[in-house]
C-alpha cells in the first residue's frame, strides 16, 4: 500500500460542507463505541449493523456514504481490538481503553461517495453532503494507477486546509544494490545519530529553534477574546507553525533514513521505549523533537522497498560494554567519552554504535568471519564488510 496526497481547492463554502462531514464521521464513530459500552457482550461485528440504524434514526447522519459511517464504526473497532491485544499481551501501563473523540479532523471513504474527473486532476465528493467538486493540487501522478486499485479516500482538515489521501493497493519495490556495507546506529540527542565509523548526523532540533515564535504566537491566542473571529485567526496561525515543525522533523527523518539504507546492505539500529523514556520530564521535549521512533519507522519502510537487511536490536548495555574487549565499564548520562582499561577510547556514542552493529549481525546470524570484537576494532573500515554480500542476498530475497 502506497499513499499519495493532495491538497484540495475549492470555495469557503464547501469546506464548510467538509466541516459536517467530519463531525457527521466523529458521531458515528462515538455512537458506535458508545453501544459497545453498553453491551460489551456483542460481537465487533454487530458495530457495523449499527452504521445502518444511525441512518435511518438521524437523518443528517444517513446524509454521509454508506461505506464512510462504516469506516467511522471501523476506527471504533480498531481501537476496541487494540485494547483486547495489549490486555492479552500484558502491556504495562495504561492499556489503551477507547476513548470518545472530540476532535477528529478527517472522514475516509472507501469505494464509493467520490469519483475522479477523467484528467484525474478533480475529485468530486457524490454523498448526500454533496460538498462537489474539487481540484487536486499535488506533484505526484494518479495516472499510473487503475481506479480499481484505489481502496480509499481520507479527507484530512489540517491548519493550511484540507487535503485527500488515497491509499493506492499496490506495493513499493526498488531494484537492491549489494553495496557490501553494513552500519550500526546509536541516536542521541547531542547528534541525531553517531554510525559505527564513527560519523555523525547533527540534530536539526526544529522544536527548539521554533520555540520563541510559538510563544509569541500562543500570548496572541491568550489575549484575544475568547470566542472571537480573531482568535481563531490566532489560533490557526498558531496551528500552522506546529504543522511546519512537525512537517520539517518528518522530513529530515525520511530523508536521513532513505540515505542510510541506499548506502548499506545491513542496518542496526536501537530498539528503544521512547514511550517511556519520554516519562523523564528534564529529558521529554528534547526526545519528542528528535522523533527516535518516526526515524525507525522509515528505516524500516525503506528496507523492505530497497530489499535491505534492517535490524532492531535491544538496548541493554550498548553504552556500557567495551566494543574492543567486551568488558562492562560503568558511566553515567554526562560521561561523554568511553575508557577501557584495554585501551580502548572513543566517543560514547560511537562505542555504542560499535555495539549495536556486533549485536544486529549476531542476531541476523550474519558470519563475517572474524574473532569478535577485538577483529572488527582492528580493522575499522565497514568496506571489509563486504564478506557479508552472498549472505545479504539470501536474506534479503
Amino acid at each position: 500500500m502506497i499513499v499519495l496526497e493532495f491538497k484540495l481547492k475549492g470555495k469557503a463554502e464547501q469546506y464548510r460542507v467538509i466541516d459536517e462531514m467530519i463531525r457527521t464521521a466523529q458521531f458515528v464513530r462515538n455512537k458506535t463505541l458508545k453501544y459497545w459500552t453498553e453491551n460489551q457482550g456483542i460481537k465487533l461485528v454487530d458495530l457495523y449493523k449499527q452504521c445502518a440504524i444511525l441512518a435511518k434514526e438521524f437523518e443528517w447522519a444517513g446524509k454521509l456514504n454508506s461505506m464512510a459511517r462504516q469506516a467511522s464504526a471501523e476506527r471504533a473497532i480498531f481501537a476496541i481490538q487494540r485494547f483486547f491485544a495489549n490486555c492479552k499481551a500484558k502491556k504495562p501501563g495504561k492499556k489503551g481503553y477507547p476513548q470518545f473523540k472530540k476532535h477528529t479532523r478527517s472522514v475516509e471513504y472507501k469505494t464509493s461517495g467520490w469519483e475522479l474527473s477523467p484528467d484525474k486532476r478533480c475529485l468530486t465528493l457524490k454523498d448526500g453532503f454533496a460538498a462537489g467538486k474539487f481540484k487536486l493540487i499535488g506533484s505526484r501522478d494518479l495516472h499510473f494507477y487503475a481506479p480499481g486499485e484505489i481502496k480509499r479516500i481520507r479527507i484530512v482538515r489540517r491548519a493550511d486546509g484540507y487535503y485527500a489521501q488515497f491509499c493506492i493497493n499496490v506495493e513499493r519495490k526498488e531494484e537492491p544494490i549489494l553495496i557490501g556495507k553494513v552500519l550500526g546506529i546509536d541516536v542521541g540527542l547531542n547528534h541525531f545519530y553517531t554510525d559505527s565509523d564513527g560519523k555523525t548526523v547533527a540534530n536539526p532540533r526544529y522544536l527548539r529553534k521554533s520555540e520563541k515564535a510559538l510563544k509569541r504566537l500562543q500570548k496572541r491566542v491568550s489575549r484575544k477574546k475568547k470566542g472571537s473571529g480573531n482568535r481563531k485567526k490566532a489560533i490557526n496561525k498558531l496551528g500552522r507553525k506546529h504543522l511546519k515543525v512537525t512537517r520539517q522533523r518528518k522530513d529530515f527523518a525520511i530523508k536521513t533514513a532513505l540515505c542510510a539504507v541506499k548506502s548499506n546492505n545491513f542496518i542496526a539500529y536501537e530498539d528503544l521505549q521512547v514511550k517511556n523514556m519520554v516519562k523523564n520530564h528534564k529529558l521529554a521535549k528534547s526526545i519528542s523533537d528528535a522523533a527516535w521512533s518516526q526515524f525507525a519507522q522509515w528505516l524500516e519502510y525503506f528496507g523492505k522497498v530497497y530489499g535491505k537487511t534492517v535490524s532492531a536490536v535491544a538496548p541493554q548495555d550498548t553504552s556500557q560494554e567495551c566494543s574492543n574487549c567486551g568488558n562492562l565499564v560503568k558511566k553515567t548520562l554526562s560521561t561523554r567519552t568511553h575508557i577501557c582499561g584495554c585501551g580502548t577510547i572513543l566517543d560514547r556514542d560511537h562505542n555504542a554504535a560499535r555495539n549495536i552493529l556486533a549485536k544486529g549481525l549476531k542476531q541476523a546470524k550474519i558470519n563475517l568471519n572474524t574473532a569478535g570484537h577485538a577483529e572488527i576494532h582492528a580493522c575499522g573500515q565497514t568496506d571489509l564488510y563486504s564478506l557479508m554480500a552472498a549472505s545479504m542476498s539470501k536474506s534479503t530475497g
